[in-house]
């Protein structure tokens, strides 16, 4: 397993670093459990944020009295001064430190910069002058976006959705970001469950010597998978290039991350499950996808109210309503054993 260094940070952590998005589903018990486990097994790079319900109160319980042994990172969703200051100042006592390693403007639609009349970037100059951040980070789902803030010298880190799947602009802006020496954390290393393959996952990654992948963990049997990298980390070889290829093309086409910023629906949908229904039969046969409850979810797509609220708020720009059209045709053939899964 390699070591990566996170640009102009000089934060240098072991290449498997945990998301601790997930463990805001499980008990404080579990959740500590798999993060002592994760420490462990080599782990020292944990990425939370403000928005994880309560991920950083976690991690807090988790390593107390051990802060100078790990790198935290976290994140912020504030639009004003004063939000800013007040989940920094939540998100310190949470995490029960006073000072977080990296933090990060989260799933931004604007560059943040110095004058620009919101404040934001001048938050982050004096939080770090106070010594209760040591680097600026910026996560965005937008490659414009990303492409902009990484060329402004501005941020030290960009958080972004990397995986086999990403294509050509994805790419550009890892190298660009090697370029100017911006540490790149690759989110969503499995395409939001579309990924089934944890080796070819990780082989992926080994290729770029400045991709911190963070993986969403929130079982131990999800954890000793990327553990066992450690020791044996899988090669790009041909073979994984052959799979990838024959993934890239079964997917090559536009489709759901599942990463939620397109809700609530005001029409009850759970667009982020919903939207990407056919690709999960495929993928991941299950009946539990064929259950009472999930009929009764996608039905509700035929109600849907055409306000373009989901499309006008997806980060990859969509076309989400006649994306979910889409999978309940297809889920209706399913159901009616028209189609095989």
């Amino acid at each position: 397993m390699k070591m990566i260094t996170l640009g102009k940070t000089g934060i240098t952590t072991v290449q498997n670093a945990f998301g601790a998005l997930p463990i805001q589903r499980v008990s404080t018990e579990e959740a500590v459990k798999l993060l002592h486990r994760a420490y462990e097994g080599g782990m020292r790079f944990f990425d939370t944020a403000r928005a994880y319900s309560d991920s950083e109160e976690k991690l807090g319980e988790a390593f107390e009295g051990m802060r100078d042994e790990i790198y935290i990172a976290s994140k912020t969703m504030a639009k004003t001064p004063e939000e800013f200051l007040e989940q920094l100042d939540t998100s310190l006592h949470n995490l029960r430190t006073d000072h977080i390693d990296l933090y990060q403007f989260h799933c931004v639609n604007q560059c943040y910069r110095p004058g620009d009349g919101t404040g934001m970037y001048e938050c982050m100059l004096e939080a770090r002058k106070q010594g209760k951040i040591r680097h600026i980070g910026i996560t965005a789902h937008k490659i414009e976006v990303a492409m902009e803030s990484v060329r402004s010298g501005l941020y030290e880190t960009m958080q972004f959705p990397f995986s086999y799947l990403s294509g050509e602009k994805e790419l550009a802006l890892v190298k660009e970001c090697e370029k100017e020496n911006v540490g790149f954390i690759a989110m969503k290393g499995l395409a939001g469950g579309l990924i089934r393959d944890a080796k070819a996952a990780m082989a992926f990654m080994t290729q770029f010597d400045n991709v911190l992948p963070i993986w969403g963990i929130q079982k131990t049997s999800e954890l000793e998978e990327w553990l066992a990298f450690m020791e044996h980390t899988p090669e790009y070889d041909a073979d994984t290039a052959a799979f990838v290829e024959k993934e890239r093309t079964e997917l090559a086409m536009e489709f759901c991350r599942g990463c939620g910023y397109c809700m609530p629906c005001p029409a009850g949908i759970e667009i982020n499950n919903c939207a990407r229904m056919s690709l999960m039969l495929r993928r991941a046969p299950s009946r539990a996808w064929l259950t009472d409850k999930w009929q009764e979810e996608m039905k509700k797509i035929e109600s849907c109210l055409n306000c373009g609220q989901c499309k006008s708020k997806c980060p990859y720009e969509l076309d989400t309503p006649a994306l979910l059209r889409k999978n309940l045709e297809d889920y209706k053939k399913v159901l009616a054993g028209e189609v095989q899964v």
